[in-house]
Parts: structure tokens; sequence; C-alpha cells
């Protein structure tokens, strides 16, 4: 690995990239890495287009500004393709993860990728709605980027949201969210 991977979500403001940023980055401390994660918000809104970081290393994490050039980018509202560049910054053998049922060929297209990065795309709307019954896309977007980078481990990962969320949730939404990882670890493409 690296020293330094970073990671950039993009959706909107209650949508869970937040969320998603922090939950990445336990479970990679609890892998025993380095981390940080935190949101940059534009207007504070439910709605508005909102970046969250995170970052995991080996060693201790000394860097204390925004991702310019992630490794990562995960994509967690298809919408935002047409309004914010996603691939900004993106490193030259970045990888790109898009919440969309489109194929990463027809994404292609729309955000010109370089040659060597790669786009991913899973349908994370379907599977949220088939899990946990509304759309909440930030956690199975979280297993489609474990499979896709190896950044943390699936079963760590899992553990993490039973833990985390066993207060908090149901144990029907808990349970559906385990499934929403499971899946789009699966389903990615």
């Amino acid at each position: 690995m690296k020293k330094i991977i970073e990671v950039r979500f993009h959706g909107r403001g209650g949508q869970g990239a937040k969320t998603a940023s922090i939950l990445l980055a336990k479970a990679a401390l609890e892998g025993g890495k380095y981390i940080q994660a935190f949101p940059e918000y534009g207007p504070e809104r439910t709605g508005a287009p909102m970046k969250a970081y995170t970052r995991v290393s080996d060693t201790q994490i000394r860097i204390h500004s925004g991702v310019t050039a992630p490794d990562v980018v995960v994509v967690v509202d298809p919408t935002l393709l047409d309004s914010v560049d996603v691939m900004e910054g993106l490193t030259d053998e970045g990888k790109v993860i898009i919440n969309t049922e489109k194929a990463p060929g027809e994404i292609k297209e729309k955000i010109k990728p370089s040659k060597n990065q790669q786009v991913h795309t899973v349908d994370a709307t379907k599977i949220a709605l088939e899990t946990l019954g509304r759309p909440v896309m930030n956690v199975p977007m979280l297993g489609a980027l474990v499979k896709v980078t190896g950044l943390v481990d699936l079963e760590v990962l899992k553990n993490l949201m039973k833990n985390y969320f066993g207060g908090k949730l149901s144990s029907r939404a808990v349970e559906g969210n385990l499934s929403g990882i499971q899946r789009a670890f699966d389903e990615v493409k």
C-alpha cells in the first residue's frame, strides 16, 4: 500500500456520505491503520452537494487539508455527474465508484477517465430499496468500495456496522445494511 490512500466521497447533504467516510475510517482503524475522516460542506442544507474525505495510512498522517488528489472517488448521488467534476484531481491510476444502474462503459463516455483510471458502477439505490426499503445508498457504496479497493476487510466492516448501528437502529435495519454491503460487494462492476 502506498503511504496514504485518500478517498473522496461525493453526495448531497442527508445522503450519508459523511457517515460512509467515518465508517470507512473506523473500519481501517480496526485494521490497525492510521485514519482521518471529515466532511466539507458548501451551503449547509439537506440536498446541497457536499464532499467527505477519508485518509488511511500505515504511518501517522500529518496532512490537515481537504483531499485534492484522491486515489478513490465514491459518487453516492449520480445526479452530481451533471454538475460536479467528480474526476477532479483523481490520481492517474485512481478508481471511481458510481451509484448507477448503468454499465461502466456508459459512464466512461460521460466522465472521460484517463487511460489508467478505473470506473466501477453499482446500483446502490436498487440495493438499498430492496434491503432497507428506502434509498439510503451510502452503506451499500461501502461494500462496493471494499471490493474495488481492498482497503479494509469486509468482515471488519460488517462487524463495525453491527456495533456502530446496533444501539441506534432496529435489528431489521442493521440486517438490511449488512445485506446491502454484501450485495454491493458482490454486484459492483
